[in-house]
């Protein structure tokens, strides 16, 4: 894990690429844990958006690539959820990863 931490403060570029999987990841997670914590599984889930089964698997392991906005708050809505975008300067993100002891997982 050091080395990897020493490969992201070098290099912006796979820090950013790397903070957008990460922010990709948690938001796939939660998704699931939505529809979890109201005890559905994926095909109640389905009915409840009108769509299907393999499409809501696909949504919550991020195979749908560019997934909209719209998307995601239809998504929340059906499983009594809300959607909240927060948008932070980069400076502040690299800050705050910066701070991170070393060794830590996002």
């Amino acid at each position: 894990m050091e080395w990897i931490d020493g490969q992201i403060e070098a290099d912006p570029r796979l820090a950013r690429e790397v903070d957008e999987l990460v922010g990709e990841m948690k938001l796939e997670q939660e998704l699931a844990a939505l529809r979890e914590k109201r005890g559905l599984s994926q095909r109640q889930a389905a009915r409840l958006l009108g769509a299907s089964q393999p499409y809501v698997a696909k949504l919550e392991s991020g195979r749908i690539k560019n997934l909209g906005v719209a998307t995601l708050v239809k998504y929340a809505r059906a499983l009594g959820g809300t959607i909240t975008i927060k948008v932070e300067s980069r400076k502040r993100a690299v800050a705050r990863r910066a701070a991170r002891p070393r060794g830590h997982r996002p």
